[in-house]
């Protein structure tokens, strides 16, 4: 099938390799807003130009990949969708809720996908799938972790919506869906001890969330844009009958302390190019059965918008310094 990405940053670049190693794509356009940008990743993986995400909409292609930043997601998702193409989007839907509900609302029913890749990733879904199968019994405490090993550059961060939208999100993407439960409360507490890039952007460095679901399980998230030892995504599942976990393998750059502790084998992950990389090439490879109309939507725009609804509380919650329902946001 031929394809059509937009977007070549940090994310897109990494997903224009990835399609090119799809046997399921036969060719690739691209676009990016910096030309010269357009022309090295085309030359380089051997894609076709497009001098902008109109020509590319207008080129062919059987589906659209939009890896753009985020406040283009809103109007590229709609054109896309608009000229009658399957799209997968990146998250966040969008900067901010209102977009990111008036965006949902546009495109709802149409073939979309939106990136969460731990939905992807093998530890993940044998979580969640032994908690469907109730192998842990009752479910009463989940444990998400991201932590980055250092910030992404200041533009990055200011057009990115905040460690809530830009980070968070995939932690509570994945707590809502492994539990199945949706996010009913949600209180937050943040740092900005780094870099003063953060204060001066209105963001954080640090955060922890504790969240209520909808059946009284509890959700405890930790996220950081400082761990100097390495990429840290986990998750833990605690049930009255059993625990699993995801993300303990021998990459995981943690330094165990104390008599008969066992450190993992190393080298520690280095970043989500290399943690999440099967996860990313199963996601694009669901993307493409979406195309072909042979599966239905893996991440849909409600998924998306559930979890923009939740980081939206945990705006707020930081903000005002108490636990904030989802239905004040929603």
């Amino acid at each position: 099938m031929r394809l059509g990405l937009i977007g070549l940053g940090r994310i897109g670049a990494f997903h224009a390799q990835t399609l090119t190693d799809l046997e399921q794509v036969g060719s690739l356009v691209v676009a990016d807003a910096a030309p010269g940008v357009t022309a090295e990743v085309a030359a380089r993986l051997g894609a076709e130009p497009a001098d902008s995400p109109e020509k590319l909409l207008a080129a062919g292609v059987d589906g659209v990949l939009i890896a753009a930043a985020t406040d283009a997601h809103p109007a590229l998702l709609r054109a896309a969708v608009d000229a009658g193409l399957p799209v997968f989007c990146e998250k966040p839907l969008a900067a901010g809720l209102a977009d990111a509900r008036a965006t949902a609302d546009a495109v709802r029913g149409a073939p979309v996908q939106i990136g969460y890749p731990r939905r992807f990733d093998a530890g993940f879904l044998a979580v969640r799938g032994a908690v469907a199968a109730g192998e842990l019994g009752r479910v009463h405490t989940v444990r998400s972790t991201t932590l980055d090993p250092a910030p992404p550059p200041r533009a990055y961060l200011a057009g990115s919506g905040g460690l809530f939208r830009d980070c968070t999100v995939h932690d509570l993407d994945a707590v809502r869906w492994v539990t199945g439960q949706e996010i009913t409360e949600v209180y937050a507490a943040g740092a900005d001890r780094g870099d003063p890039m953060f204060g001066e952007l209105g963001d954080i460095d640090a955060a922890s969330l504790l969240l209520t679901m909808a059946d009284g399980t509890i959700g405890v998230i930790s996220n950081s844009r400082y761990n100097a030892r390495g990429y840290d995504v986990r998750l833990e599942v605690h049930g009255a009958a059993d625990s699993a976990a995801a993300g303990l393998d021998d990459g995981l750059p943690i330094r165990p302390l104390g008599p008969g502790a066992l450190a993992p084998a190393g080298p520690a992950h280095a970043f989500f190019m290399d943690r999440l990389a099967s996860a990313f090439r199963a996601e694009l490879a669901a993307f493409t059965e979406l195309v072909a109309g042979t599966r239905p939507s893996p991440c849909t725009v409600d998924d998306a918008l559930a979890v923009a609804v939740a980081a939206e509380a945990a705006t707020v919650s930081l903000r005002e310094h108490r636990p904030v329902r989802t239905d004040e946001i929603a």
